[in-house]
């Protein structure tokens, strides 16, 4: 369960870490104090851990801590699928500063992006790279206009 108490009563706390593990998971991005993301994050990882799993035992695990069903069936059919290679890290907290009412330092926690994606964007870059650069010929409009001025000097 969460090390941090974050100024609240158990039940409201784990109340509020269940609807702000629940946003993300629907979402895929979330914006709150540093704090409370960093223990989102960790509740956040646990329950794509348990989709995982993908097994009935986990499913109601994951039913009894998210508080929409909805939910829990993206996070088993998409979320968790899209995370099969990757041991741990799921989400990212970025800081943006501090918040202009009271300045609390805010965060935003997001589910981080498949590899797939990352892993072709550099592979067209080489490829690109590595094809030699071919030298254009000019287009046959081009010749006709240089070979024109030409002609007209030797007919005079």
């Amino acid at each position: 369960m969460p090390g941090r108490k974050l100024g609240r009563k158990t039940d409201h706390r784990l109340s509020m870490l269940r609807g702000q593990v629940t946003f993300l998971l629907e979402k895929g991005r979330l914006e709150t104090t540093v704090t409370r993301a960093k223990e989102v994050q960790s509740l956040t990882e646990k329950m794509i851990t348990l989709g995982k799993k993908n097994t009935l035992a986990s499913r109601r695990q994951a039913l009894s801590f998210i508080t929409k069903e909805d939910v829990v069936k993206k996070l088993f059919d998409e979320i968790a699928p899209s995370f099969e290679g990757r041991n741990g890290g799921y989400t990212r907290v970025i800081l943006m500063g501090p918040r202009r009412g009271d300045a609390a330092e805010m965060a935003i926690i997001e589910l981080v992006a498949e590899e797939k994606k990352e892993e072709k964007k550099p592979a067209k870059k080489a490829a690109a790279k590595k094809a030699p650069a071919k030298k254009e010929e000019p287009k046959a409009e081009e010749k006709a206009e240089e070979a024109a001025p030409a002609e007209e000097a030797k007919a005079e």
